[in-house]
């Protein structure tokens, strides 16, 4: 959310002033920790019109009920076509080089009726029963990735972990053969070492390039898989065949649209679950009776409490901060402030989570807590498609890797660990930890 890519990690003072000028945004410090100055947003400005480092002017969204109101208000558009560029700097908005990859036609981009035939038609081949059998693959990978570290007794869980088990969780789920694999996580790594606050992807444009090479692979794939739909009694059962065979009412994704759909897929699938695994085990670690309690909870066979203490996770550091952009389509007032046709507004997920007057204690990381209705996973008709399977590795990982190393550490001091930036995401640049050795 700033325009350095790498953030010290020192903790900001607890709380926030109760008066006094607005605290600064996107610097160091605020993105290290931002959730004493959302806090002062929430009590004092809670939908603020800032300019973004891109040069973008936008509007903050921070205290629940607003956020919860403007993720689902149909008049604030995902299409960017809304966006003044004129009226609201040069600053360019969205995913760097999507728009001349040809790849603006999924879900983050677009409003009913064209979301509502796409999601319909997308959820016809993404459904629960193909998550739910694809949790045995997710277990074989991550068992393999703790494999490749578990006898050094040491570790970056980021770059070792965290990371690649995503990555290659999609490639498989969409069906890219494992020999072109290696191939999406060079192109997924460096998205995240060159994102910048909604900025052209970093240096040398890393993320535009990326964006580029994933589209014309992904266009031969699809082309490849469709030709191959007729010439076979068993057609593939991989995310993209599905894709490709959906129809409803005799209507069918085009190729472009099949190839934007798996893009986004893979683009905001990846990161969410790398961040949800990063910030969730750095969590645990920084709350050790927290993290006993749930080690004795999977030890017992008892999955309740993995399963909501995934929840709080996402609650407590979440790994979208920001939910996508969204632009106004008419004029309309939001929290006491009026925001004007073409208007961008960024509702700060990571500031409604953490809303006292929703959250008892919001700033306490409770496992146990059940009244949890957050907005990790945003809310109304662009709620996250992707969410069952992020939840699904989530608990994998956490279960698998307590249970295997019980006694991981943080290996390094917590102001010394660096966070990535960028204006959606927030996560861990590396992760460091130590155990004992888990040796056969």
């Amino acid at each position: 959310m700033h325009d350095k890519p790498d953030i010290t990690a020192a903790d900001a003072p607890a709380g926030c002033p109760a008066a006094g000028p607005a605290p600064a945004l996107f610097t160091w410090e605020f993105a290290s920790d931002p959730y004493p100055a959302y806090a002062w947003l929430r009590e004092h400005a809670p939908v603020h019109r800032t300019e973004l480092p891109s040069g973008v002017e936008a509007w903050l969204v921070t205290r629940y009920t607003e956020a919860r109101q403007a993720l689902a208000d149909g008049r604030l558009s995902k299409n960017p076509v809304h966006h003044s560029e004129a009226a609201h700097g040069k600053g360019k908005v969205g995913i760097p080089g999507e728009r001349s990859a040809n790849l603006m036609t999924h879900l983050l981009n677009i409003d009913p009726p064209d979301h509502t035939r796409l999601r319909r038609l997308v959820s016809k081949a993404f459904t629960p029963r193909r998550v739910a059998a694809f949790a045995p693959r997710v277990q074989e990978l991550t068992d393999r990735l703790i494999d490749g570290f578990a006898e050094r007794g040491e570790a970056d869980l980021i770059h070792e972990f965290a990371f690649p088990l995503p990555i290659y969780a999609i490639c498989d789920l969409l069906g890219v053969p494992r020999e072109d694999q290696d191939d999406f996580r060079d192109w997924a790594g460096m998205m995240l070492r060159h994102t910048k606050a909604g900025q052209g992807g970093g240096p040398r444009g890393g993320v535009a390039k990326s964006v580029k090479k994933m589209r014309g692979y992904l266009a031969e794939l699809i082309h490849r898989k469709r030709a191959s739909l007729g010439a076979t009694a068993e057609p593939d059962e991989d995310l993209i065949s599905a894709l490709i065979r959906a129809s409803d009412h005799g209507e069918q994704l085009t190729e472009n649209e099949a190839a934007a759909m798996a893009f986004i897929l893979l683009f905001a699938g990846f990161e969410t679950t790398v961040n949800l695994i990063g910030n969730g085990i750095y969590a645990l670690l920084r709350h050790p009776a927290q993290r006993e309690l749930l080690q004795k909870s999977i030890e017992a066979g008892d999955t309740e409490l993995l399963a909501t203490g995934v929840e709080e996770l996402l609650r407590y550091d979440g790994p979208v901060e920001l939910a996508t952009w969204r632009f106004a389509t008419e004029e309309l007032t939001l929290g006491g402030q009026r925001i004007a046709v073409g208007d961008p507004v960024l509702v700060v997920l990571a500031a409604a989570d953490r809303d006292p007057a929703r959250f008892t204690e919001p700033d306490v990381l409770d496992l146990t807590r059940r009244d949890n209705q957050h907005l990790g996973y945003g809310h109304g008709i662009h709620y996250c498609l992707g969410a069952p399977l992020a939840r699904l590795e989530g608990q994998t990982a956490l279960a698998t890797l307590l249970t295997r190393l019980p006694d991981i550490r943080l290996a390094a001091e917590p102001d010394d660990l660096r966070w990535r930036g960028g204006l959606i995401m927030r996560g861990l640049r590396s992760l460091p930890v130590e155990f004992t050795p888990d040796r056969p």
